[in-house]
């Protein structure tokens, strides 16, 4: 073997890696820099912009609130006074609107009078809500940062700010620091190829080394392929190397056959599969286990099996080879229910000893749910109709009796039967509805109306047939908010939650009714001032068949079921339904509706 040519050395391929390397390394952590850098500083810049805009709107609010706010001409010398004092190098326009969309001062010029704006951004502020994006200036091509924020005062929108802020600043900066990395770059890269020219060096002799004790190997201590890729030192040990490899070649392909094809089957399993040896150490795990059982399989290979699946406490490792081939394994906790079944089958040679134990784990999570939900389902159902068919067979064999002949008796007998059997064609109902709703089979008549309108016939129709006792207060907002509904769904929703209002309300209670606009959507509540729901209970009491007082919501003529229908409702209208409740003082049912537009018709 001659000498190697210069240009295939491996002293040059090195020092070009390196430089490579380093080029490319450079330009990933410049443009990861650059563009953190520049968003840290453009998200600092509006976050500036916008605690100044707060500032001023909080300061022009008390002066819409004043009495200066009476006299129109020293109202808006105040306002530009306040403007005027408001601006910096960064902000270079600022507008003040007031709720009719009319500009009442500019920090450019004075007492700007009849000037009214389009800006839908405005528009939206005046609304309610803070509009801000960052655009270019069609003149400079500059980028600018334009925001219109609300002015309020008491939840009320009295004007609106509008302002342009030049951000231009922060992208001069940028250049000069991009101008900096550039010359860095450039820098570190002919430091980095005299560096790797250096070490090159330094490497070839030991892979000269390498390549004689390479030519000992080949009498068959030791076994590798290796492809050729030139005549350069790494060229000339990868050939001596290959003919170690001629001898072992034919071995080494059945061994590593049989590899991937156990490879292949364990990584493609959609079951986990854990090995151990004798001593229960885990040997083997494929990824789907370590999936199932958030681990790593770096972290787990050496430690006992038992303190993987958590059953070091309950079982000790002869336990396992002795005892059932399967078992479920729970990893819940308070967020989500999680469990595995796991089977084991033992490991054997030709002498029935035992070597080791396969774990095969399946996620059972979903069947065991609704296996439990069937349970309590069942029981839930059975204990319904039992109540009320006990009482009609106590009370039909008292009628079989003779009672039926006392004219005094009678009547409240046969009164009880019938009450009875309508709650049990009741609930009955509620089963058949929310069985539909979970099956998909119904169907839902949407219309547009107007909400508030039909939220207080509603109340009309329970405030005719209520209890003189109890009060009903409204607190609706004078609004025609157009909602896209079922009014029949939604009547049995409010009928179910303002039923129970009535039901728990006390002698000479109130019951509340509200209805406001938060976001796009619609909201109600119904507020009573009942005994109250614990707070361990509350977020079950839309569950199906679940009640606080079993006994009252019996008695009371309940089937469990109204709230879980009403909350299936509301879903599906796509809204969301809650409650709020303190001991002792009231509950409060909330829930949601999107709309599809407002328009105010006036004021109390």
């Amino acid at each position: 073997m001659g000498k190697v040519k210069f240009f295939r050395s491996i002293h040059v391929k090195l020092a070009l890696i390196y430089v490579l390397l380093i080029l490319v390394t450079v330009q990933i952590i410049s443009v990861y820099f650059i563009q953190q850098l520049e968003a840290k500083l453009r998200d600092n810049f509006i976050k500036s912009v916008n605690e100044r805009v707060e500032l001023l709107a909080y300061n022009l609010s008390e002066e819409f609130e004043s009495e200066s706010a009476n006299k129109k001409d020293n109202f808006k010398v105040r306002i530009a006074d306040i403007v005027r004092n408001s601006q910096s190098e960064t902000i270079r326009e600022i507008q003040v609107i007031d709720f009719n969309g009319e500009v009442i001062a500019k920090n450019i010029i004075t007492g700007v009078g009849g000037q009214r704006t389009s800006d839908p951004r405005v528009k939206i502020a005046l609304l309610g809500s803070s509009e801000g994006e960052v655009l270019r200036d069609p003149n400079t091509g500059h980028r600018i940062y334009v925001l219109a924020m609300p002015i309020k005062n008491n939840d009320t929108v009295k004007g609106a700010i509008y302002i342009e802020a030049s951000m231009e600043d922060i992208y001069t900066q940028m250049k000069d620091i991009n101008k900096i990395l550039v010359t860095g770059t450039i820098i570190a890269l002919v430091i980095t190829a005299i560096l790797g020219i250096v070490l090159a060096r330094t490497i070839t002799k030991p892979m000269t080394d390498m390549r004689k004790h390479a030519l000992i190997m080949a009498r068959g201590d030791f076994s590798r392929k290796v492809k050729v890729y030139g005549d350069d030192e790494i060229g000339q040990l990868a050939s001596a190397f290959n003919d170690l490899t001629k001898r072992l070649q034919e071995a080494n392909a059945i061994t590593e056959g049989e590899r991937k094809k156990l490879s292949s089957v364990l990584s493609y399993m959609t079951d986990g599969v854990i090995a151990t040896d004798s001593d229960g150490m885990i040997i083997l795990m494929n990824d789907r286990s370590e999936q199932m059982l958030n681990v790593s399989r770096q972290n787990v290979l050496g430690t006992p099996l038992l303190n993987l699946l958590r059953l070091s406490k309950d079982l000790t490792w002869d336990d396992l080879y002795i005892g059932s081939d399967s078992m479920l394994l729970d990893f819940s906790n308070d967020e989500q229910t999680y469990i595995l079944r796991a089977n084991f089958s033992l490991i054997q040679n030709e002498e029935n000893e035992i070597n080791g134990l396969i774990t095969v784990l399946h996620d059972v999570t979903e069947q065991e749910q609704i296996e439990q939900e069937r349970r309590e389902f069942v029981v839930n159902v059975s204990h319904e109709l039992r109540t009320p068919l006990t009482t009609l067979k106590s009370y039909l064999e008292a009628l079989q009796d003779g009672a039926w002949q006392d004219p005094d008796i009678a009547p409240k007998f046969l009164s009880v039967t019938q009450n009875e059997t309508d709650r049990m064609i009741r609930l009955v109902n509620d089963l058949l509805q929310l069985s539909k709703m979970d099956k998909k089979e119904y169907q839902l008549t949407m219309v547009s109306f107007d909400f508030v309108e039909y939220f207080h016939k509603i109340i009309d129709r329970f405030e005719m047939s209520k209890n003189e006792n109890i009060q009903f207060v409204r607190q609706l907002q004078d609004l025609k908010v157009v909602v896209y509904g079922d009014k029949d769904k939604l009547t049995q929703v409010l009928d179910n939650i303002i039923s129970n209002a009535l039901k728990y309300s006390p002698e000479g209670g109130t019951i509340t009714f509200r209805c406001w606009l938060q976001g796009k959507k619609i909201r109600v509540s119904v507020s009573d001032e009942g005994v109250g729901i614990p707070k361990a209970n509350l977020s079950k009491i839309f569950d199906r068949f679940y009640r606080v007082d079993r006994a009252r919501s019996r008695q009371l003529g309940g089937t469990g079921l109204g709230l879980a229908i009403a909350k299936e409702m509301i879903h599906t209208h796509g809204g969301d339904i809650w409650a709020e409740s303190e001991w002792g003082i009231g509950t409060t049912i909330y829930f949601t509706l999107p709309y599809k537009k407002v328009s105010e018709v006036g004021r109390r």
